[in-house]
């Protein structure tokens, strides 16, 4: 069984697409809780809240939780009970879950992960998507779904070289769905998914006919720069527009340091790519609310994401070594493109607005920014990372969003 992004390589052809398990050897798994008994742990914070960020209480129920009650072969036998393939595009292996739904007419979708993040967020959509009569859909709502691991993330090649921007990502998806024969799709993203989906559909392929985003960037130029830059919301705002501006300024100014190290210094983040507690820490302080919704099933609490959920996804991305080539992500868009702002999408468009999300997009907005909005939802719940946390309003969406372009 392939395990390592070296051994794909070696038995990669451009064009050939060949099926793919893993199995972690178990003297990697020891390693793991290993090197967690050995953590060096600093003082706790001097704060009672979550302001200088992480809390050591939290951080210590996780790793007991990691080492004493955590099983990673949980998680790879629901993997490799998937249909997971390799194949090579622009001479990089990239990996991806493939199920055609056996209902006839389903929408091929394909759908990309974001930072921190991988295929794991995705696991718990697939069957709802695919096999909708199962779930409290109809026949008409099924999907053929695709889910690739960016590069330089999981099971995927790491880049080598430099250029592998969410452009290229993109075309790089265009090309992994006309080579599994679709002739018309639709994609879906949010977090880093949410930017490749939307330069995706900027100059769309023609195969390309619509997208779904649950992190719009409908922020207009002027408006995005000023709350880059600190400014006071402008007086003209509407209640919903003030509270968007509000809360992506929050983000540029306060919620996004990790956004900038590796942005400007990847190579630098060495700590994350050694100690299993260092990569579990930086990637729980995504932002404040998603970390809030996460230190709180180490608390007791259990809606949405799971303690095995959380650490499925820290130990994909250590044991494919991937901290560091996942951070290079963010060099690659430096200065190159925005995060938050309109690209000039002009297809179809369908939009769900999940009220923690890093900002709630108003509809003045998304309208603006996606001319062709063919969806607009406000959800009743869920965050930044909504398909991983609530998975069932997700799925609804993304029904009733395409439903129209069937």
């Amino acid at each position: 069984m392939e395990t390592n992004t070296a051994t794909l390589k070696e038995t990669g052809s451009p064009g050939l697409i060949r099926p793919f398990q893993f199995a972690f050897p178990q003297a990697e798994l020891d390693d793991l809780k290993q090197r967690i008994l050995a953590t060096k742990w600093p003082d706790k914070e001097t704060v009672t809240d979550a302001s200088q960020g992480v809390q050591l209480a939290t951080m210590q129920a996780l790793a007991q939780y990691w080492v004493t009650d955590y099983d990673w072969r949980n998680v790879e036998s629901r993997l490799n009970a998937l249909p997971q393939f390799i194949t090579n595009i622009d001479g990089l292996d990239i990996h991806f879950i493939h199920i055609r739904s056996h209902h006839e007419n389903a929408l091929p979708l394909i759908v990309t992960h974001g930072w921190p993040g991988s295929i794991i967020e995705q696991m718990k959509i697939v069957d709802p998507l695919v096999n909708p009569t199962a779930h409290g859909g109809n026949s008409s709502d099924a999907f053929d779904i695709v889910i690739p691991s960016m590069p330089g993330y999981g099971f995927s090649e790491k880049p080598t070289t430099a250029g592998w921007g969410p452009d290229k990502i993109g075309n790089a998806w265009v090309t992994l769905m006309k080579r599994l024969g679709y002739k018309e799709f639709v994609a879906q993203g949010g977090d880093w998914g949410a930017l490749i989906t939307d330069l995706m559909a900027v100059q769309p392929p023609p195969e390309l006919i619509g997208i779904h985003t649950n992190m719009p960037g409908i922020f207009p130029a002027e408006i995005d720069g000023a709350a880059f830059s600190g400014a006071p919301a402008p007086v003209d705002l509407s209640d919903d527009e003030r509270i968007a501006y509000e809360r992506v300024q929050f983000v540029y100014q306060k919620g996004i340091a990790y956004g900038y190290q590796m942005g400007l210094r990847p190579q630098t983040l060495y700590g994350i790519a050694d100690s299993p507690i260092g990569l579990a820490g930086y990637f729980l302080d995504h932002d404040a609310r998603s970390y809030e919704l996460i230190a709180r099933v180490f608390n007791g609490d259990s809606e949405g994401l799971t303690r095995d959920d959380i650490l499925d996804n820290i130990t994909i991305t250590w044991l494919t070594n991937t901290a560091i080539s996942g951070a290079r992500l963010y060099w690659e868009t430096w200065g190159k493109f925005g995060y938050f702002n309109v690209k000039g999408v002009t297809i179809p468009v369908a939009v769900s607005v999940f009220p923690d999300e890093l900002y709630p997009a108003p509809e003045s907005w998304t309208r603006q920014a996606y001319p062709n909005l063919i969806h607009y939802n406000k959800v009743e719940k869920g965050g930044h990372f909504a398909a991983w946390e609530q998975p069932e309003i997700f799925v609804n969406e993304l029904r009733a969003g395409f439903r129209s372009l069937r």
